[in-house]
């Protein structure tokens, strides 16, 4: 009978240790919360000065969030997402179904995205450049190689202005011998500052913060080309890349900025997407002269 019993005893501790040990994987595994704890996340390098901006905010308002960011090109941030290290990236696409439904039948859940602004890939010359007016075809025939004008873009693969440009611009089709691939956006300004013939695209996020010392410096040093208006009244408008032609959709080459989560709880990633897309998130993407795509901010005149 005592031997009985000490088994039963036995198991029951067993028993106890088991569940005490999976609560306790468990809480290890969802340790941050929206406000606190610890991640990896991963971002296109093209939005570095802003997320840089929403970062210091954020754990400014929540010292206990520690969010160490990689930026990267936005095929490494795809393949980051599918590691279990990293539950957040920012990039300028959001989910294929295909991408959907594979993680849905890997994790029994599908990840959240959520657009929070809009950007714009910019055309940019040569200070002394006087070719500053393209049309939609122009750009087309000067990717694709059937006008001969050379392009200076930050790499040939990976990177979210590649992609943007091939598929919304070429349909798919290959860019031209004419087009030149340098290491990175800060190498694609630098050689527009060397090339008089030559035409570049990146992020205007990289270029549009008046607030930045390092991007009013290189607006001295470039001109932004401008291209046919695409919602303008009359024809033979052209519009340069702006918060004003980003909000009223004239600019051709817009396109949006998204969070995706990997998250089935309400750990830090999901906290630190919500605040992309509160009023203070989208503040700052309105200060920094991108369009905030979650709230309208606009200005009314009033008498007192």
């Amino acid at each position: 009978m005592k031997r009985i019993l000490a088994f039963v005893v036995a198991l029951v501790l067993l028993s106890c240790s088991s569940n005490s040990d999976e609560i306790k994987h468990q809480q290890s595994l969802n340790a941050d919360t929206v406000d606190s704890g610890y991640i990896n996340i991963s971002v296109d390098v093209s939005f570095k000065e802003v997320i840089d901006e929403h970062l210091k905010v954020f754990t400014a308002i929540h010292p206990k969030a520690k969010i160490n960011i990689h930026y990267k090109s936005e095929v490494d941030c795809f393949k980051d997402l599918m590691k279990d290290s990293t539950r957040l990236i920012i990039v300028a696409r959001g989910l294929t179904k295909q991408e959907s439904d594979y993680y849905y039948n890997s994790l029994s859940f599908k990840p959240y995205y959520s657009k929070v602004a809009y950007d714009a890939v910019a055309a940019i010359v040569n200070i002394n450049n006087n070719d500053t007016l393209f049309t939609f075809d122009e750009i087309k025939n000067t990717l694709s190689g059937k006008k001969q004008y050379t392009v200076i873009l930050d790499g040939t693969n990976a990177t979210s202005t590649v992609r943007f440009l091939q598929d919304s611009v070429l349909a798919g089709g290959k860019f031209g011998v004419n087009v030149v691939a340098v290491n990175g956006v800060d190498s694609v300004i630098e050689s527009i500052k060397k090339t008089p013939n030559a035409i570049g695209f990146v992020s205007n996020a990289y270029l549009s913060n008046q607030y930045d010392t390092k991007q009013v410096e290189n607006l001295k040093k470039i001109k932004l080309a401008l291209l046919e208006c695409v919602r303008c009244d009359e024809k033979g408008y052209y519009a340069k890349a702006s918060q004003a032609t980003l909000q009223y959709g004239q600019y051709p080459l817009a396109r949006p900025i998204y969070y995706i989560v990997k998250e089935n709880w309400e750990g830090l990633g999901t906290g630190f997407g919500k605040f992309l897309t509160s009023e203070p998130g989208q503040l700052i993407f309105r200060r920094s002269c991108l369009v905030p795509a979650k709230m309208n901010f606009n200005q009314r005149q009033t008498k007192l």
